[in-house]
C-alpha cells in the first residue's frame, strides 16, 4: 500500500471511528431520555389520579395523602375537560393562575385569569406529549404536561457536545495540518538545497571535462560534444531550480509560446521518435514566469505524457487565453491511457504514482511551482481511458505596460 493510498485508509478509519462514537452517544442519550420521559409521564399520570381522589373522597387523612402526591409534581401541568376548558393548572406563572371554581365568579378573584398565556402552554403541552385521560363523575378530564427542564436540557446536549467535539477536531487538525505542511516545506527546501549543492561540483568538473576534449581532439565543430554541453547548460538549469526552492522566485515578463516552444524542442529529441509533438496558439500572450522553474513544470508534464503512451503516440501542446479574465492557457494534451475521473485530484498528492519505479512527486511538485511560485492553477481539464488526458495550466496576463512582478 502505497504511503498516500494508507494515510487516505486511516482517514477514513478516523471518521467510521468518530461516527460510531457519535452513534453511540446519540443512542445511549435517547435512552435516557425515553427512561426519564416514562419516569415523569408516571408522575403526570399519580398527579392526575391524585386530582381525581380530592374531588371524590371526604376521608381527611386520605386527602392530606393526596395533596402530598399532588405537590411532588415537579414538571408544569394543567387538566381541562372534554370542551376544552381549564380546569387547574401546575407549575406555571403564578401570576396568572386562575383555578377556575365555578361558586367563586372570575371577577372576584384576588388573581387575574390570562386565557392567552394558558392556551398558548396547551397547545405547546399538547404538541409534546399524548394526554392522559380521566373519568371523573361522568365526565372526561384531559391531563397535559411539560417535559422538565432537565429532560429538555438532556434533548438537546448530545448535539451541543457533538458540536464542541466537532469544533475541538476541526481546530485539531487545521493545527495538525498546518504543522505537518510547515514541517514539509522544510523537508523539501532542506532536501532541495542539498542536492543542489552536491550537483555543483560535478557539473563543474564535466564542464572542465568538455573544454579539455575540444582541445585535445580538435573538436570544436563536433554535434555530440555540442549535445553534451546541452545536457551540462540542462544540469545546471536543474541545480539553479533545486537552489531556488524556499525562496520566492523573481517573475519577469516572457512570451508564453516562445519559452514553451525552447523546451518541447529541447525535450523532443530526447525521446522516442515515435512519440509527435505539435505545439499551437497564441503567440501574442506574455506571462510573468521564472523560466528556470518553469521549464520544469514543462519537464515534469512532457514526461508524465510521455510515461501514459505505451508505444507511439501524440503530444499536443496548445496555447490560448482570455482576454476578458486576463488568463493565459496551456493545455498538454497525451494519447496515454487515461486518467479515471475520481483521480483527478488524487494524482496531484505526493507519493502517488502508477509506475513501478517512480517517487510520485512530479505533479505534486509541478502543482506547487505553478500555484505558489507563479500564482497560477493546474488541474486535469478532461481525461478519458484508453485515449489520453487534457492537463490545463492557467496563469495571469501580462500586458506591455505592466511591471515586472515577484
Amino acid at each position: 500500500m502505497n504511503p498516500y493510498a494508507q494515510r487516505r485508509f486511516w482517514n477514513y478509519f478516523l471518521l467510521a471511528f468518530a461516527l460510531v462514537i457519535a452513534i453511540g452517544s446519540l443512542l445511549y442519550t435517547s435512552y435516557l431520555v425515553k427512561s426519564i420521559k416514562r419516569s415523569e409521564r408516571t408522575r403526570a399520570e399519580i398527579w392526575a389520579l391524585s386530582m381525581k381522589q380530592m374531588t371524590t373522597s371526604d376521608d381527611n387523612d386520605f386527602l392530606n395523602y393526596v395533596f402530598a402526591v399532588r405537590d411532588s409534581l415537579t414538571v408544569p401541568a394543567m387538566i381541562v375537560d372534554a370542551h376544552g376548558e381549564i380546569i387547574t393548572t401546575k407549575g406555571l406563572d403564578a401570576s396568572r393562575t386562575y383555578i377556575k371554581v365555578p361558586d367563586i365568579p372570575a371577577e372576584k378573584n384576588s388573581k387575574k385569569y390570562d386565557p392567552a398565556y394558558f392556551q398558548s402552554e396547551l397547545t405547546s403541552m399538547k404538541a409534546e406529549h399524548e394526554p392522559i385521560t380521566l373519568k371523573v363523575i361522568g365526565n372526561s378530564w384531559y391531563v397535559y404536561y411539560h417535559d422538565s427542564f432537565v429532560l429538555t436540557q438532556l434533548k438537546i446536549f448530545p448535539y451541543v457536545q457533538l458540536t464542541v467535539i466537532a469544533i475541538f477536531l476541526l481546530i485539531a487538525y487545521a493545527a495538525f495540518n498546518t504543522s505537518r505542511k510547515s514541517e514539509q516545506n522544510q523537508v523539501w527546501v532542506g532536501l532541495a538545497k542539498e542536492t543542489a549543492h552536491q550537483l555543483g561540483t560535478p557539473i563543474s568538473s564535466l564542464m572542465a571535462w568538455t573544454e579539455l576534449m575540444k582541445e585535445k581532439f580538435d573538436a570544436e565543430e563536433d554535434p555530440l560534444i555540442a549535445e553534451m554541453e546541452n545536457d551540462i547548460k540542462r544540469l545546471e538549469i536543474v541545480a539553479d531550480r533545486f537552489s531556488k526552492i524556499g525562496s520566492q522566485p523573481v517573475l519577469e515578463p516572457n512570451d508564453v509560446y516562445e519559452v514553451v516552444k525552447d523546451f518541447v524542442d529541447y525535450f523532443r529529441v530526447r525521446v522516442s521518435h515515435k512519440i509527435g509533438f505539435e505545439l499551437t496558439g497564441n503567440q501574442q500572450l506574455k506571462a510573468g514566469l521564472n523560466i528556470p522553474l518553469f521549464d520544469w513544470v514543462l519537464e515534469n508534464l512532457l514526461k508524465n505524457a510521455v510515461n501514459a503512451i505505451d508505444n507511439a503516440g501524440h503530444i499536443k501542446v496548445e496555447i490560448s487565453g482570455n482576454k476578458a479574465r486576463g488568463q493565459v492557457f496551456i493545455d498538454v494534451t497525451d494519447t496515454g491511457k487515461g486518467i479515471p475521473r475520481s483521480k483527478f485530484e488524487t494524482v496531484f498528492q505526493p507519493g502517488y504514482t502508477t509506475r513501478k519505479r517512480g517517487w510520485g512527486l512530479g505533479l505534486s511538485l509541478t502543482r506547487r511551482m505553478v500555484e505558489n511560485y507563479h500564482s497560477g492553477q493546474i488541474f486535469v481539464k478532461d481525461s478519458e481511458l484508453g485515449k489520453g488526458t487534457t492537463f490545463r495550466i492557467v496563469l495571469k496576463e501580462i500586458k506591455d505596460d505592466q511591471q515586472t512582478t515577484s
